[in-house]
């Protein structure tokens, strides 16, 4: 059966790709952002650039919460294990991302990975529900977890702030690096590098799939409307993506620039109410907020409220951010923004590795120059 699904995908993804063929027209070339590292992964993993009509271009956005972490976060978060001798938690991949030589101090540039080695008690965890009990079983110890993510992972976090209250755990904290989609897409939207492809501008966008279930299709509206682009909410997989490219390529054909849900199986308008209305009980927004790659984007994250403020780690350890650029040669940040491709980077593929990553794209499986590296595209794209 698995062979016979299979088959049957393959044969579905082909009518599609002929479907946007037929509909692409020869004077007009097609730009279309992919917000998400998930969708980014998928086109790389399944080859969809290669079904696409040569007027039509995949460009890749900032949508990995790995890949837009900036570094000076990175650094408190060794600080806080090395110096201030916490027990620090976050999800795997965090680990990897490159820090700050200053964050090494004698040892050179560190990871947390690499601080781990040096005796830091830094722990993979896969949820926020796993640095809970690393506080109640650490009595005598603080206990950090590093929450990252876009609106997808934000509802575990302000859960697990909700429960460290409900029971008192006086050693527990967050350092929240939570990020919102819309501020972002926005961002990129009012600026005119970002906005600008090269020479030619993007015309419409893939929009996140899981964010979209948490907060609905509602919040993209706006700003579809303000500066007319049309955006196509898509699921992960490979026929999601190209259902959405056609819904893309209709909207842009026939002058339209609305907000249409590909993936309806799972996202509605209003999204989850139950996980918004637990979120906006313990966060609120920050006024300003670093993303690598797009510098400093007005009203792009969330902090944790005062009411919660004995589980914030800048609070409790009176933390001061210290923004830190990337490699000067790394092409990270530009990739991020949509104005450079993984083979443009003189690292990618040869010093830059995901066996030894020099930027933050390059980390994450999710990030566009470790799927680029890791299906084999770029092979392909250098020699274009």
């Amino acid at each position: 059966m698995k062979y016979v699904d299979e088959f049957r995908d393959g044969a579905l993804a082909a009518r599609i790709a002929a479907r946007i063929a037929r509909e692409v027209q020869p004077a007009r070339r097609y730009h279309f952002m992919e917000f998400c590292g998930g969708h980014t992964h998928a086109i790389s993993r399944y080859g969809i650039a290669e079904l696409l009509p040569p007027a039509l271009r995949m460009i890749h956005g900032p949508g990995c919460p790995v890949c837009v972490l900036p570094i000076g976060r990175i650094d408190q978060a060794i600080g806080l294990a090395l110096q201030q001798r916490a027990i620090v938690c976050t999800y795997g991949d965090t680990m990897r991302v490159p820090a700050s030589p200053a964050a090494g101090s004698s040892h050179g540039a560190l990871s947390m990975i690499k601080a781990k080695a040096l005796g830091a008690d830094i722990r993979m965890v896969y949820s926020a529900a796993d640095a809970l009990k690393a506080a109640r079983e650490n009595p005598g110890r603080e206990v950090v977890f590093f929450a990252i993510g876009f609106e997808t992972t934000t509802p575990p976090t302000a859960l697990a702030i909700r429960q460290a209250a409900a029971e008192g755990l006086a050693n527990f904290s967050v350092l929240s690096c939570h990020v919102l989609t819309p501020s972002a897409i926005t961002h990129i939207l009012q600026s005119p590098e970002v906005r600008q492809y090269g020479t030619v501008p993007i015309d419409g966008f893939i929009g996140p799939a899981h964010v979209s279930v948490v907060i609905g299709s509602q919040p993209y509206e706006h700003f579809a409307e303000e500066y007319a682009k049309p955006v196509v909410i898509a699921g992960f997989e490979p026929l999601d993506v190209m259902q959405a490219v056609a819904m893309l390529v209709r909207q842009v054909n026939e002058g339209r620039h609305e907000v249409e849900n590909e993936f309806s199986r799972a996202v509605t308008r209003e999204g989850n109410l139950a996980a918004q209305r637990i979120v906006g009980d313990v966060f609120e927004l920050r006024s300003s907020f670093e993303w690598r790659g797009l510098g400093e984007v007005p009203y792009s994250a969330l902090k944790i409220r005062p009411a919660y403020a004995a589980f914030d780690a800048e609070r409790r350890f009176e933390l001061r951010y210290t923004p830190v650029a990337d490699h000067r040669q790394c092409e990270c940040g530009a990739i991020l923004r949509g104005v450079r491709r993984p083979v443009d980077c003189k690292l990618f593929g040869t010093v830059c590795t995901p066996e030894s990553p020099m930027g933050s794209c390059m980390v994450s499986s999710e990030g566009a120059c470790a799927a680029h590296y890791q299906y084999g595209r770029y092979r392909d794209a250098a020699a274009a």
